[in-house]
């Protein structure tokens, strides 16, 4: 079948899955190709962690293990935005070696070739929650909340992951060069600060605090602490009042809007 038959055509829904599961293995043969990288991606959050409960806790929070209860949720957060820098550089690391050309040569699913690298992602990311959540609980970070609760809110980090990535394959596809993609993967950093991962909003001038809350990082980070402690928060705005509804809405307008966007960039690809 050729390439255009299936552009035109589309193949059914379990092709599709089949050869985006064959490309998530050839995503996942490069971790085990460098390991090295790998792992800094992996510790990457837990040091932030280690930076920001050991030696600012303390003047955050008053006292160290107070605000590890509050943080360690937050860098689980931080954690599914910072991963999308390495889908930002694999995606423009394969247009720029023409891999991606040579994909679109291949009788094949344009769709599969985009959710292969999703997938791959995905999976890298629930590894990352699990060092991250076993950093948290050496460092005495307890969830108190229900079972229930606690696999609702992983999930909902996971759903924040899912939608983040199709904007770093847009992101990426978009950039071009490795050095685009390295300016755009700055633009993470001011998202995470800007927002309630580190700092209680209540501390923020009043201004800002509703900003901070608005960040879609934010709201999964207060839905988290609220589902890990297993007792409802309160914040400054509407959003942190109703956390979870905003943990399942942010990431779902990201995924409506940037699928499309993300294959729409990659079938113009030059």
């Amino acid at each position: 079948m050729s390439a255009t038959t299936i552009e035109h055509h589309g193949p059914a829904t379990g092709r599709i899955l089949r050869e985006a599961v064959i490309l998530t293995g050839r995503a996942m043969r490069h971790w085990r190709a460098r390991p090295i990288t790998f792992s800094i991606q992996l510790l990457f959050p837990v040091l932030v962690m280690l930076l920001m409960g050991g030696l600012l806790g303390g003047a955050i929070a008053g006292t160290t293990g107070d605000y590890i209860v509050f943080v360690v949720p937050g860098i689980l957060a931080f954690t599914v935005l910072s991963g999308i820098e390495t889908t930002i550089t694999a995606v423009t690391g394969d247009a720029a070696k023409t891999v991606t050309d040579r994909f679109r040569t291949l009788p094949i699913s344009r769709g599969s070739v985009l959710l292969g690298r999703v997938f791959a992602d995905m999976l890298t990311a629930a590894v990352e929650l699990a060092v991250v959540t076993a950093a948290g609980l050496l460092l005495g970070w307890r969830p108190e909340g229900g079972v229930a609760d606690v696999v609702l809110a992983y999930v909902l980090l996971l759903w924040l992951r899912f939608g983040l990535l199709w904007a770093g394959v847009w992101i990426g596809l978009k950039a071009g060069t490795p050095e685009a993609a390295t300016t755009a993967q700055l633009a993470i950093w001011p998202v995470a600060f800007l927002s309630t991962v580190f700092v209680d909003p209540r501390t923020m001038p009043a201004w800002l605090g509703v900003v901070a809350e608005w960040n879609p990082l934010s709201a999964t980070a207060s839905a988290a602490r609220e589902l890990f402690s297993g007792t409802d928060l309160t914040g400054v705005t509407f959003v942190a009042d109703h956390a979870v509804l905003f943990a399942i809405g942010w990431p779902l307008a990201l995924t409506a809007a940037f699928i499309p966007l993300a294959i729409r960039a990659y079938r113009r690809l030059s």
